[in-house]
């Protein structure tokens, strides 16, 4: 099960209700930060989340509004005992601005944690995957992927039907192998199902670019940034930002399952459907997201 919870969803400047940028995506014990605006760990401490459970970080890029919150993140994790190492990702560059934090800020415990400076496939286990692709905002930046792998489950409900007895059978099992037990022989397609990859893509600040929609193909679920509507193309291609409609023409070029809009800038504080509306017209399953709002995929 993957758990997404929206901790901040505005763009430059935070409202009264939506918080600088920052999502975590939850998969079995990894607790994936994705940017870490100013106030995402109060906005973690609102949605009940323990900081220290974090795992790793995700750095879209280092304006103001997706790291502010980053170093008084990484202190509170050096205060409260934080046992595990830290991974923080980012594009390049992030290695200087990390090193610049800890030499800023007087941190008096110590914090174990790497930086990596990724792009492409920089990270697998035999769950899922992580992928960084190149954006076009001005200064380097990533856009992020998290893909689970097409697995293997076992049906436990068939083994207790069967009376089947876990253990080195299991094994077999998920390794594609039929079984023999009891004296009967029982076919991997009787015991398992598959499950299917899923894709999760994070496209923060960029200009339009059709590779946008190569690096997001087929996602389960794409979290695009839209901070402004169709009518301000320009000012949007100007300060190299997605409208609302460009994310719906990329959730429908890479053929994407479902499209939520992010980094909602303040004009649109009285009238968000305005930005909803016009992603609709283009890709019909658009949704908007709202700070802690919460999908379990």
């Amino acid at each position: 099960m993957i758990k997404i919870t929206f901790l901040g969803t505005s763009d430059a400047v935070p409202s009264e209700k939506r918080n600088h940028t920052a999502i975590l995506l939850n998969y079995e014990g990894e607790n994936i930060l994705v940017d870490c605006g100013e106030g995402t760990q109060r906005q973690m401490r609102k949605a009940g989340m323990n900081p220290c459970k974090l795992t790793r970080v995700l750095i879209t890029h280092w304006h103001g509004d997706h790291v502010l919150g980053l170093s008084g993140l990484l202190q509170t994790l050096a205060l409260s005992g934080y046992n595990k190492t830290l991974f923080i990702y980012g594009p390049k560059g992030t290695k200087k601005f990390i090193e610049t934090i800890f030499k800023t800020f007087a941190f008096k415990e110590k914090l174990k944690f790497e930086v990596k400076e990724v792009s492409g496939k920089f990270f697998e286990t035999p769950d899922f995957v992580l992928e960084a692709g190149a954006m076009n905002h001005g200064i380097p930046c990533n856009a992020y992927s998290f893909i689970l792998k097409e697995k293997i489950r076992i049906n436990k409900k068939q083994l207790e039907k069967l009376k089947i007895s876990p253990g080195p059978l299991l094994q077999k099992l998920k390794q594609g192998k039929d079984i023999i037990s009891n004296g009967k022989r029982y076919s991997v397609k009787q015991l398992t199902y598959t499950e299917k990859k899923k894709k999760i893509s994070f496209v923060f600040d960029t200009s339009y670019d059709k590779r946008i929609s190569s690096f997001a193909k087929e996602s389960d679920l794409l979290i695009c940034e839209s901070a402004f509507d169709s009518s301000l193309e320009e000012k949007a291609k100007e300060f190299k930002h997605l409208t609302s409609k460009q994310a719906a023409e990329i959730a429908k070029n890479s053929k994407s399952k479902k499209l939520i809009l992010t980094h909602i800038s303040q004009r649109y504080s009285k009238n968000p459907e305005e930005i909803l509306s016009q992603a609709k017209k283009y890709f019909k399953n658009s949704v908007l997201a709202q700070d802690f709002d919460e999908l379990i995929l």
